[in-house]
C-alpha cells in the first residue's frame, strides 16, 4: 500500500514567509522569547550564509544589516498547518497528523483519478505550492520510509517498493530523530516538557552512540548484526534499523479535523489606510480561498475581524442584506439569535453595541449563493469598509468563512437569462455604497394595513430550480382553473382604472362644506385644482393604534374640473395630524 509524506522544512519560517511572501529573498530570523532575552530559533539559507544560526542572541543578530527579524507566531504556524492538512485530505481522506510540519497520506485507490504515483506526487507538490508552502512530498511503500524520505532529501522523491534500503541508505542517521511531537504532544505543550526533555536526553545518547560506533548513514545503520544491535541499544535499536532499512510496520491514524477555514496576519505596524489594507485581504483571501477548492468547497459566508489599536470597541455585522436587525459581538451567539427575530422599520440602518471584547471592529459579509471569487470578496470587502472604516489603526487581521457546497443550477431554454450571481452582487453593493444600505434590496410587504407597508430585505436571485417549480405549479393551476376562468371572459376583458401615486403625497388646502370637501387648490401642482364635481367616501381605516407610530386616515375619491378637462384624484384626510394630501390620480 502506498504512502505519501508532505514535509514542510524550517516550519516557523515557512509560516512567516506564507503570511509575509516579499520577505522570500531576503536574509529571515526568526526569534522566539520575551525581550530582552530573544534568542534566534530559526534561519533560511540566506540568513544562514551570513553566518546567523539558531541560539544567537537578538543584539547579536541584529549586527547583520541585511537580515529581517521578525518574532515567532504560533498564529501563523498554526494556519500553516491547517493549510498542510487541506493539501493532504484534498487528495485522500486518509490522512494523519504525523506533526506540525509533516502528514502521511494514504494512496490506496488514488492512481485511477491522478495517474501512476510520480503524478501523484507532483500534484501534491503543485497543490501545496498554490498554497504557499514550500515543501519536500516522498512516496513509498512504507510510511516510515516516506517520512524519513521527505525529511531527507528536497523536491519530489518517490522510492520504488523494495528500494527502501537503497534509496535512504545515504541519508544520514539524524534524520530519523527530526520527527516533530504528534498532536496531543502539540496542544499541551506546559503538561508535557519533561516528557519533551526527556525525549530529547534520550536522542542525544542514542546519537552518540551510534557516532563512537562509526555509523554515520542509515546505509550503516541497517548493516549492522541484529541480534549485537538488540543487546547493546535493546528494542529502540531493532526499530531503528527497521526504519533504516525501510520496513518498519506502522499503522496509519487518520484525522478527523472540523471545516474550519481562518486565516490571521499579525501587523509588525499599525495599518492606518484601507489601500495597504486591501492589499493583506487579497492575500488572505486568495489563501482561504485555496484551501476552500481544496475541498472543493464555496464560501457562504465571510467574517473580518480586525484588531484595532484603541481601548474601545465597535462590533458590526454586515449583510449585504441591508437587514441589520442588531448586530452583537462573533462570541454573544445567544444574543444574535434572540436579535435576529426582532422586527425591523421599513429603513434598517447597522447599531453599534459594546461588548466584552475590546479593541475589534468585526464585518460579516453574507452571500446570497455559495461564491469562490477572491477577487469578488476583496471587491466587497473594499466596498464595506469604505463605507464603514474602522475609525483606528489596525494590528491584526483575522478571516474567517463559513464552507458551502457549491450550487448546481441549469438554465431552462424557456426562462430569460439571469445575470451572474458575482457581477449582481457586486452591482448591489456599489449601488449600496452610492445611495445607501437602507435604499438597496427587494421589497417585503409587513402584515398590515398601512398604506405602503414594507420593508426592504437582502435581494436573492430565484433558483432555476424555484422558478422550475414554480412554472409547473402555474400551469397546474391553469389546468384545474381553466374552466372558471373561460367562464368569466366578461370580467376579464372589462377595463381597469390604475392609481397613479404622487411620491410624496400632494400637500393640498380643502374647503368643506357639510363636512364634506368642495374645493381643493395644490400650490405645487397648478392643474391639481378646482371645484370638486363628483365625491365617493369616505372610507376611513386606522391601526397601530398600540404603537408610537399610530395612524388614521379618510380617503376620497373626487373629481376636479380643472382650465381643460376634468380629473380623477385620490384625496387623503389625515385624521391624528389633521392635513390634506392628494396621494394620486386615476388614468
Amino acid at each position: 500500500m502506498p504512502y505519501a509524506c508532505i514535509y514542510v522544512p524550517n516550519f516557523p519560517v515557512t509560516a512567516l514567509l506564507r503570511a509575509e511572501p516579499e520577505l522570500r529573498m531576503q536574509a529571515v530570523a526568526v526569534l522566539e522569547g520575551k525581550s530582552p532575552l530573544e534568542k534566534v530559533f530559526a534561519v533560511n539559507e540566506k540568513a544562514c550564509s551570513l553566518g546567523i544560526a539558531p541560539g544567537m542572541t537578538k543584539a547579536q543578530a541584529e549586527l547583520c544589516s541585511e537580515l529581517s527579524l521578525r518574532p515567532r507566531s504560533a498564529l501563523q504556524e498554526s494556519n500553516t498547518h491547517a493549510a498542510l492538512l487541506d493539501c493532504a485530505q484534498s487528495f485522500s481522506p486518509r490522512v494523519e497528523d504525523a506533526a506540525c510540519d509533516t502528514a502521511l497520506i494514504d494512496l490506496a485507490g488514488l492512481e485511477s483519478l491522478f495517474g501512476p504515483q510520480p503524478a501523484i506526487a507532483h500534484s501534491i507538490f503543485r497543490s501545496a505550492t498554490d498554497m504557499g508552502l514550500v515543501v519536500h512530498v516522498a512516496v513509498s511503500a512504507n510510511a516510515d520510509a516516506a517520512m524519513i524520505a521527505a525529511r531527507g532529501f528536497s523536491g519530489v522523491t518517490v522510492i520504488p517498493s523494495g528500494k527502501e534500503a537503497e534509496q535512504l541508505g545515504s541519508l544520514p542517521v539524524e534524520v530519523m530523530f527530526s520527527g516533530g511531537l504528534n498532536d496531543s504532544q502539540k496542544d499541551d505543550r506546559q503538561k508535557n516538557d519533561k516528557q519533551k526533555d526527556e525525549q530529547k536526553k534520550e536522542s542525544y545518547r542514542l546519537l552518540e552512540t551510534l557516532d563512537r560506533w562509526g555509523v554515520r548513514n542509515l546505509h550503516a545503520l541497517a548493516a549492522l548484526p541484529e541480534v549485537a544491535l538488540s543487546e547493546r541499544l535493546g528494542q529502540e535499536g531493532l526499530r531503528l534499523q527497521q526504519l533504516a532499512r525501510g520496513s518498519a510496520p506502522r499503522t496509519l491514524v487518520p484525522v478527523e479535523l472540523p471545516l474550519t477555514f481562518e486565516e490571521a496576519l499579525e501587523l509588525e505596524y499599525p495599518i492606518i489606510l484601507l489601500e495597504p489594507l486591501a492589499f493583506l485581504l487579497n492575500r488572505l483571501l486568495e489563501q482561504l480561498c485555496a484551501r476552500l477548492a481544496a475541498h472543493a468547497l464555496y464560501a457562504q459566508e465571510l467574517r473580518l475581524t480586525l484588531e484595532l489599536d484603541n481601548g474601545m470597541e465597535a462590533d458590526y455585522e454586515l449583510g449585504i442584506s441591508f437587514e441589520n436587525h442588531g448586530i452583537p459581538s462573533e462570541s454573544n451567539t445567544s444574543h444574535r439569535e434572540q436579535e435576529s427575530d426582532s422586527p425591523t422599520q421599513n429603513g434598517s440602518h447597522t447599531q453599534l453595541f459594546s461588548s466584552g471584547w475590546q479593541n475589534r471592529f468585526c464585518r460579516t459579509l453574507r452571500l446570497p449563493q455559495p461564491m469562490l471569487d477572491p477577487r469578488l470578496f476583496l471587491k466587497l470587502l473594499q466596498l464595506d469598509l469604505n463605507a464603514h472604516p474602522p475609525g483606528a489603526p489596525i494590528i491584526k487581521i483575522h478571516l474567517a468563512a463559513e464552507p458551502a457546497r457549491p450550487r448546481s443550477a441549469q438554465g431552462g431554454l424557456f426562462l430569460p437569462p439571469a445575470p451572474e450571481p458575482e457581477k449582481l452582487e457586486l452591482t448591489l453593493a456599489r449601488i449600496a455604497g452610492i445611495v445607501g444600505e437602507n435604499k438597496v434590496g427587494s421589497l417585503e410587504l409587513l402584515d398590515t394595513h398601512r398604506p405602503e407597508g414594507f420593508r426592504l430585505r437582502r435581494f436573492v436571485a430565484e433558483t432555476e430550480k424555484h422558478k422550475l417549480s414554480a412554472t409547473h405549479k402555474l400551469g397546474v393551476d391553469q389546468k384545474l382553473n381553466f374552466h372558471s376562468w373561460s367562464s368569466d371572459t366578461a370580467e376579464t376583458k372589462s377595463a381597469v382604472t390604475a392609481l397613479r401615486l404622487f411620491r410624496p403625497p400632494l400637500r393640498a388646502a380643502v374647503t368643506l362644506h357639510d363636512g364634506q370637501p368642495a374645493r381643493v387648490v395644490c400650490t405645487k401642482r397648478k392643474e391639481v385644482q378646482g371645484d370638486v364635481l363628483w365625491k365617493a367616501g369616505p372610507w376611513r381605516a386606522s391601526g397601530d393604534w398600540w404603537e408610537h407610530e399610530a395612524w388614521a386616515h379618510d380617503e376620497w375619491d373626487i373629481a376636479l374640473q380643472n382650465e381643460n378637462s376634468m380629473a380623477l384624484y385620490r384625496l387623503v384626510h389625515d385624521l391624528l395630524g389633521g392635513g390634506w394630501f392628494v396621494e394620486g390620480s386615476y388614468d
